[in-house]
């Protein structure tokens, strides 16, 4: 089965008072979110702040999403400072039943493309689970160009997918000119997804999607269907929200949202904190504006 298709969440880490990992909501927020259409899970993202989880915590967060899940795939995200540990943590991954791995450049460190690549190498051969490329230059400072994604597809037989998120959308189509369909590819920021799917995308990795599940798989649905005047009319109401998925302080936006929404709490382990004032004001207005006109967006459920 390809683990790469339809809409994926990026699923958020829920944090208890104590700063711990409250895996009771984990689970319980996965598996809503599973039953309103989405087709996976990726945990320990950028958006999961996997950079402040320990190892073993990293470990416990892919278990709990491999349990709710069930039938359907787990995508771990594998970064670390060293490549020793990125190798350790993807066999970690596969060993708790991960399906995939989305495979990031390592945390600090900016290499050169020959670092970089071994880096790769090394993680993608640490399994035979297939792979998918994690592309995000704006929080990584690591652009992997169509020509190296290229490269690496040459590499890796179990190199099967791209996640582009360097916000370019010339980007999916460039890599389609260079491999053709040998990669599946796949839409990172929540705020490019229509102009992914026109280019060829067949996933979305998606953010806001952890508070509105339902909305996201029908905007990728009906994007995919071609439908795009449907598709731009919900696309048009959600893009306010879409693009908090795409700022510096995107972890906290969406945590609030989906707090409003019912799903877990804003807690954030530090350095990231709770927005204030009228930040969290005019976030606030952003929700309460796409909750006023959800029913013109899609008018069937008026």
């Amino acid at each position: 089965m390809n683990p790469f298709q339809g809409v994926i969440p990026a699923i958020t880490t829920p944090f208890l008072a104590d700063d711990t990992v409250n895996f009771a909501v984990m689970d319980a927020h996965a598996r809503w979110m599973l039953a309103n259409g989405c087709s996976g899970l990726v945990p320990c993202g950028s958006l999961g702040e996997g950079a402040t989880l320990s190892f073993d915590e990293k470990v416990e967060v892919i278990r709990t999403c491999v349990l709710a899940a069930g039938d359907k795939p787990v995508i771990a995200g594998i970064a670390a400072l060293s490549t020793a540990e990125a190798v350790r943590l993807a066999k970690a991954a596969e060993a708790v039943g991960a399906k995939g791995l989305m495979v990031l450049p390592p945390y600090v460190y900016v290499g050169d493309w020959a670092e970089m690549r071994a880096h790769l190498d090394a993680v993608i051969d640490a399994t035979p689970l297939p792979c998918l490329l994690y592309n995000n230059p704006v929080a990584y400072k690591v652009d992997f160009l169509p020509e190296q994604i290229a490269e690496m597809a040459k590499r890796h037989a179990n190199l099967v997918a791209v996640k582009e998120s360097s916000t370019d959308a010339r980007r999916i189509a460039a890599i389609r000119a260079l491999i053709g369909d040998r990669l599946v590819l796949g839409v990172g920021v929540d705020d490019c997804l229509m102009e992914g799917v026109a280019m060829g995308a067949s996933f979305w990795i998606a953010g806001l999607v952890n508070a509105f599940p339902k909305e996201s798989v029908e905007l990728f649905e009906l994007s995919r269907a071609g439908k795009f005047d449907e598709a731009f009319r919900l696309y048009a109401w959600f893009l306010p929200l879409l693009r908090m998925d795409t700022v510096p302080k995107f972890v906290q936006l969406i945590k609030l949202v989906q707090q409003e929404m019912g799903w877990g709490s804003e807690r954030m382990r530090a350095p990231r904190a709770a927005l204030v004032g009228a930040e969290r004001e005019a976030a606030l207005a952003v929700l309460k504006q796409a909750q006023a006109t959800l029913n013109e967006a899609l008018p069937t459920r008026a």
